[in-house]
């Protein structure tokens, strides 16, 4: 009996060390917690920043586009954007993105005109090196494809070509570019008023990248989105900045957030002044 009080009183002297000396207190926990909490949702908002990333997205992008055409009108423009990462090997990744534009249209081109439609569908695939070079740099190099939607506003061709992207991650900074050019390769000839055909592709897409993330996770992001059509040799050149958060909703993974788009080039009729951006993404990490 005697020995089991000892062990008793042992047992209670060393818990009591151990709480005195122990620095975490609840409130402590409570911290180391947030803190855990905010790094794991960082790591997200920074893959969300690589177009390589190992990671299933489906973004979901509204675009409120002014003045547009004779009669000002506007277009809500929707671009769903799932972004798909196979693993081929220990060494290499082969990234599958996809862009359908869902756009809905008014005063354009007539006053009393209204439609939605679906625009034709960007298709690009990266090969990319599961780890960056020596230098910190991370690309991926691959083939763009332009599918034709088969609606009124479709382009009626099917098109291919080269792309690729180079970025770097240097503590909160992202910064690089994407490009890619669209040839068509085949489709229905659509003839012009002066006899050509109207409706060849022949286009650079080019996109300059910068962004910062905060240590909540918070992400502040600066590119421009330029395309040069040298079929009819003109610039489209909206400049975007957006702020968005990765947050959990139950237990799904997002990011959230908007901005403005600013429309430094556009053709004819084509919009102008200050647009909105509204960004969902649903995340699917690994």
């Amino acid at each position: 009996m005697r020995y089991t009080h000892v062990k008793i009183l042992a047992l209670s002297v060393l818990t009591l060390n151990i709480l005195i000396a122990d620095p975490v207190s609840v409130e402590g926990a409570e911290e180391i917690a947030e803190k855990s909490a905010s790094a794991g949702a960082g790591d997200v908002a920074k893959k969300l920043a690589n177009p390589v990333a190992a990671m299933i997205s489906v973004p979901f992008q509204f675009n409120y586009r002014p003045n547009l055409g004779p009669h000002d009108g506007a277009e809500w423009l929707t671009n769903v954007q799932p972004v798909i990462p196979i693993d081929l090997n220990d060494e290499w990744n082969l990234i599958s993105r996809t862009i359908i534009p869902l756009t809905n249209k008014y005063s354009v081109p007539t006053d009393s005109n209204r439609h939605t439609k679906v625009a034709d569908i960007v298709q690009s695939a990266w090969l990319s090196p599961k780890e960056p070079t020596e230098s910190g740099w991370i690309w991926g190099a691959g083939a763009a494809f332009l599918i034709p939607s088969g609606s009124e506003i479709s382009a009626k061709k099917w098109g291919a070509g080269p792309t690729g992207l180079a970025l770097k991650q240097d503590g909160p900074w992202t910064y690089g570019g994407l490009f890619n050019h669209i040839w068509d390769v085949g489709g229905s000839d659509i003839i012009g008023a002066d006899g050509n055909v109207a409706n060849k592709v022949n286009q650079t897409f080019m996109q300059p990248f910068l962004t910062y993330i905060t240590p909540k996770a918070v992400t502040f992001a600066l590119n421009t989105e330029s395309t040069y059509d040298w079929e009819r040799k003109q610039w489209t050149v909206p400049v975007n900045f957006t702020i968005t958060k990765v947050v959990k909703v139950g237990s799904q993974i997002m990011s959230v957030g908007g901005g403005v788009t600013y429309w430094a080039e556009a053709p004819e009729n084509g919009p102008e002044g200050l647009g909105i951006r509204i960004l969902c993404t649903f995340i699917f990490p690994k």
